[in-house]
Formats: structure tokens, C-alpha cells, sequence
């Protein structure tokens, strides 16, 4: 699907101070102008009201919104379009860039650029927890743990990949499982579990392409379900998944549905719980009730 743009609004994430954001909009600006697109640059920075932002511009009239950052900056921008008639398109400019990279986004900022101007569209699967929207995936249990260890110290280039291995380590020690209980389309699953993973989209969990998606389109949340613990047992499981054996093994139970509900009926006085969102930490309020919406996102894509 072809979508002409004239106007673009192009959201970049500043917050870091690494100087990032200003090189991008140095390499793409020039490529919007030779395309004869007005665009309008937005420099998000600590403290911005993105919400108000996002609000004003979508009123503006424009026929897209850009989102310029990692994961979490698309994420926050991507809320804000969904249900509204505009496309969007994304610059990576993150550490992992899983939106982008299972896309087909290029990952350089000008070639990224060429794709939005192109107006090649493809509308994309949006997930959801209680409200909230991710787009990649969603966790409960040892990963929301280990990014808040995580951002207790500010890293970047191969400090933040020391850091992100630290915490991870630290945090497996002790696994500290959840009595959780699912209702997944309707079927009651018990567990005492770990890390509860819920993907936007099947993921791949074989060999080093594992942690990525070959669609985005197939309107069904993936639900992993991990049944190990401790050091050890993750490194097994890892071990299985390079090797293409976790799937139908006893270390990793894997649901597909299009709704599935997370309660702790276990613990009666917990009435929230820490979810990790595309990599950010919320308290959402029990029990989480995840959906998948079918194309809900219209997004510039390679043709």
C-alpha cells in the first residue's frame, strides 16, 4: 500500500545527550527536503510533556509521525498514533531496534528516512496489557527485575552490554518464581514460574535468529512460559534455544492466543505488579489482561 506524505513530524529522543539525535536529524532533514516533504522536528528531551506533544501534532494535520530513538521512544510515540489516520514511521536509533530490525528498517537514519518518503505501508499487529501498548514484547518476573538493576547505572557502548550481563546474572541467582495463573483464550493454566514472556508476534527460538519475528501480521500474542530456575537452568535453556531444541522441551512452555489474562490469586494483598513494556518498568494493576489488535498500526515499511 502506498501512502503519499507532505507533511511529517519527526520525533527525535535527546534525553541520552549523546549527541545522537542531533546527527540524525542532520542526515535526514536533507533527504525529506530533496523529497519535497515539509517536515517538522521535535526535539524530545527530559521532562517534555510527550503526550501534550504528540496531541498537538496529531491535530496539526500531518500525514505522518516519525519517532526517532530505541525501542521505548517508538513505543511512547506509537501509543499516541494508534487509531488515528496517519502513518507511521520509525529512525532507529536504539541499542536493539527489534521494531525496526523485524520490520526490515534500515538502521541508518538517512536510509530510513528514504523508506518513510517512499510511502510504502504495511498495517501491523499492536498488543496490549490493561491499556498500555508494546509493540515487541511484554514480561513479568526476572526481567522487569533486571532492568530497574540495570538502570541503576548509566552505561553506554560496551559498558551498557557489561552491565545488562551483570545485572542479569545477579538477578538469576535467585529466580524468586511467581504463582501465576493464566486464562489464554478461554484455557486455565497454572504455573510457578520465573518470567512469564508475552511477544507481539511469534518469536523465533532457534539458533541466533532467536529473539526476533518473521511477522508482525499474524494477530496472535505468543505466551512463553518459562518452568526453570536459577543459573544453571538458564544457561540450559539458552543452550536450547541456540540449538533449535526449547520448543516441546520441559523448560519452556509456548501458548498462542489472541487474549490471555495473568493473575496471582496466590497473594492476595499484591494489586500490582512490575511489567516491562518494550524494555521500560510500569506497576500495572492485577490481573494483567493482555489483547492483540490486528493491523492497528499503519507503518512505513521497505517495499
Amino acid at each position: 500500500m502506498t501512502n503519499p506524505i507532505t507533511r511529517v513530524a519527526i520525533v527525535l529522543n535527546n534525553a541520552s545527550g549523546d549527541g545522537a539525535a542531533d546527527a540524525a536529524r542532520l542526515a535526514i532533514a536533507p533527504v525529506f527536503e530533496a523529497a519535497g516533504i515539509e517536515a517538522e522536528f521535535l526535539m524530545l528531551a527530559e521532562g517534555n510533556d510527550l503526550a501534550a506533544m504528540l496531541t498537538r501534532i496529531l491535530a496539526s494535520g500531518v500525514d505522518a509521525i516519525v519517532a526517532g530513538g530505541g525501542d521505548g521512544t517508538v513505543n511512547s510515540v506509537a501509543a499516541a498514533v494508534v487509531g488515528h489516520d496517519v502513518t507511521f514511521g520509525v529512525i532507529p536509533l536504539g541499542t536493539l531496534n527489534h521494531f525496526a530490525r523485524d520490520l526490515g528498517i534500515p538502521l541508518d537514519a538517512a536510509d530510513a528516512a528514504r523508506v518513510i518518503v517512499a510511502g510504502h505501508t504495511m498495517p501491523v499487529d499492536v498488543a496490549e496489557v490493561n491499556g498500555r501498548i508494546f509493540l515487541n514484547n511484554s514480561s513479568v518476573g526476572l526481567y522487569p527485575r533486571i532492568v530497574r538493576l540495570r538502570e541503576r547505572y548509566k552505561a553506554r557502548g560496551i559498558e551498557k552490554w557489561v552491565v545488562a550481563t551483570w545485572a542479569t546474572l545477579r538477578v538469576t541467582r535467585r529466580s524468586n518464581p511467581l504463582r501465576v495463573l493464566l486464562h489464554v483464550d478461554g484455557t486455565r493454566v497454572s504455573r510457578t514460574t520465573p518470567l512469564v514472556f508475552i511477544g507481539n508476534n511469534e518469536y523465533r527460538m532457534a539458533g541466533f535468529d532467536a529473539g526476533s519475528r518473521a511477522s508482525l501480521t499474524d494477530g496472535r500474542l505468543a505466551i512463553y512460559i518459562v518452568a526453570t530456575s536459577g543459573q544453571l537452568g538458564f544457561l540450559k535453556l539458552t543452550w536450547r534455544i541456540l540449538t533449535g531444541t526449547a520448543h516441546g522441551s520441559s523448560d519452556l512452555l509456548m501458548l498462542r492466543a489472541t487474549e490471555a489474562t495473568i493473575d496471582m490469586p496466590h497473594e492476595a494483598a499484591m494489586t500490582q505488579l512490575p511489567v516491562a513494556l518494550d524494555g521500560e518498568i510500569a506497576s500495572v494493576e492485577l490481573p494483567l489482561r493482555y489483547a492483540i489488535n490486528p493491523g492497528a498500526l499503519r507503518v512505513a515499511v521497505p517495499r
